[in-house]
């Protein structure tokens, strides 16, 4: 059974970090991509950033490109997303995907839609605010 967990969320100002940690078991972490995405109260799922299996080659959106970097750390089945300079417009749910569908080591196509993301957390809150 596949289990992923997100933490480290929780209330920052603006202006400041937090690293979010995800923890992927029941399949081979190495073997996939993984990415970020977030959810606000009456907005869409907006993909934040992916990583291929290797951690080699990542992809941002423009929100958070030079603000925010994923990486991984494939022996201790972990993904991360730090995030710097944080404003009130990046409060939201966070969550952590694996991706399953087509080549699902790498982050080829419309990843940012999430739909060749097959197993998901339950996200962890994060709210900026003063």
């Amino acid at each position: 059974q596949v289990q992923v967990v997100e933490s480290g969320g929780g209330l920052v100002q603006p202006g400041g970090s937090l690293r979010l940690s995800c923890t992927a078991s029941g399949l081979i972490f190495a073997e996939h991509a993984m990415g970020w995405f977030r959810q606000a109260p009456g907005k869409a799922r907006e993909g934040l950033s992916c990583v291929t299996w290797s951690g080699e080659n990542t992809d941002y959106a423009d929100s958070v490109k030079g603000r925010f970097t994923i990486s991984r750390d494939n022996a201790k089945n972990t993904l991360y997303l730090e995030m710097n300079s944080l404003k009130p417009e990046d409060t939201a749910m966070y969550y952590c995907a694996v991706r399953t569908v087509g080549q699902y080591s790498f982050c080829y196509g419309s990843w940012g839609d999430g739909d060749v993301f097959g197993y998901w957390g339950q996200g962890t809150q994060v709210t900026v605010s003063s």
